[in-house]
């Protein structure tokens, strides 16, 4: 019987994206296969549930929420219980969102039909002081790209050679594909915001070659909501 290790699951609006405001319940999965240095999680809280428990409790939470959103961490290391998980909730009526790091190409597509939104987390090795991943990114993208808007955390340090690798790719497959560049949001351990002048220059540079270019911040922060 698989098992996944949860952190939290709540019900809340979501906070990035394309569809920010929108009522979801949330699963964030423990565990990530990076280290970005912006990030605020804690990858290694949680308990561990069957496919049937998570279900019982999705049903307990749930008021109203059309939407499921799978978060992290990186909900694709799990990519074995989903495979059992999300077929048991066609009964619930609800649409599943996946936000990934976009680094595991060869796990998404085992569950792709099981998903209806991606939002896609593209990597730039300037803001995360990570590797760069733009092949995984580019392959990812080329399985999702009918369901998937791409997401970028812009720091004080992301550079614009970064920037243009990652509108390459998403122009290369479909330049209207939506971008939405995310101001990184500070928190105690990270200081390193990016000014606005620079973020809404990356902006002017993306919409010469892909059609639908947004700055979201991290709404929910402001909020004061998880």
């Amino acid at each position: 019987m698989e098992k996944a290790k949860v952190s939290e699951l709540f019900s809340s609006i979501q906070g990035e994206g394309l569809y920010v405001g929108r009522k979801e319940i949330f699963i964030r999965f423990s565990g990530c296969n990076l280290n970005c240095v912006f990030c605020d999680v804690n990858n290694k809280k949680g308990e561990f549930y069957t496919v049937e428990e998570l279900v019982e409790e999705i049903k307990r939470i749930n008021r109203e929420a059309k939407w499921l959103t799978l978060t992290g961490g990186e909900p694709l290391l799990w990519c074995d219980f989903l495979k059992e998980f999300l077929p048991l909730l066609k009964n619930e009526e609800l649409k599943i969102n996946l936000e990934t790091n976009g680094t595991m190409p060869e796990k998404f597509r085992k569950i792709k039909d099981l998903i209806d939104i991606v939002a896609l987390d593209f990597k730039l090795p300037s803001s995360t002081a990570e590797k760069p991943f733009w092949k995984k990114h580019q392959q990812f993208l080329n399985l999702a790209k009918e369901k998937s808007f791409v997401k970028v955390v812009i720091t004080a340090k992301t550079i614009s050679e970064d920037l243009k690798k990652a509108v390459k790719i998403i122009s290369e497959i479909d330049q209207e594909i939506p971008l939405i560049l995310q101001p990184v949001t500070p928190h105690r351990k990270f200081r390193a915001v990016a000014p606005m002048k620079k973020v809404l220059k990356f902006q002017e540079q993306a919409l010469k070659f892909l059609t639908d270019v947004r700055v979201i911040p991290q709404i929910h922060k402001f909020l004061k909501l998880r």
